[in-house]
């Protein structure tokens, strides 16, 4: 089965500890690299919700994304240390995001310290008894000022 299909019935983590993180990913970069290989040291299995096109779109603007939601993807896949990728649907709300962490059942949700949304994410963690866990940001340029620099932005 694709890393990228899920539903309750086949997400097979075989009895593995597991994480949950969410994100664009849209210019892999090294902050994108030290968040997701710092996630798995939390567990044995990382999966990454992947925000759709459409979502990106409306959260950074209509020059995004610069690589397509299966680009994305097919990038973090190819990470030794993602276990699978989820696309997110198009247009989620509050109870969307809930109902999937539900359907995942993480043990653990790491997210970058300053996350936005990290209160509805610390109860969707709390929700499901997941543990959260916030990573510092490291200073490294962000996709925003990779593409503002290379003048795509």
């Amino acid at each position: 089965m694709p890393k990228s299909k899920m539903n309750k019935h086949s997400l097979s983590s075989n009895g593995k500890k597991v994480i949950l993180v969410g994100g664009v990913f849209d210019i892999l970069h090294y902050g994108h690299i030290h968040f997701l290989k710092s996630a798995k040291a939390f567990g044995d299995y990382l999966i990454v919700a992947l925000e759709s096109d459409i979502n990106v779109k409306r959260l950074k603007g209509e020059k995004r994304p610069i690589h397509d939601q299966n680009q994305r993807r097919e990038m973090l896949e190819s990470l030794h240390f993602v276990d699978r990728v989820i696309i997110l649907k198009d247009e989620m709300k509050d109870e969307d995001y809930e109902k999937l962490v539900k359907i995942i059942s993480p043990e653990v949700i790491v997210v970058t310290k300053g996350d936005p949304v990290i209160e509805k994410k610390r109860k969707q963690a709390e929700a499901t008894g997941a543990t959260l866990v916030e990573i510092p940001k490291i200073k490294s340029p962000s996709t925003t000022q990779i593409a503002k620099l290379l003048k795509i932005e």
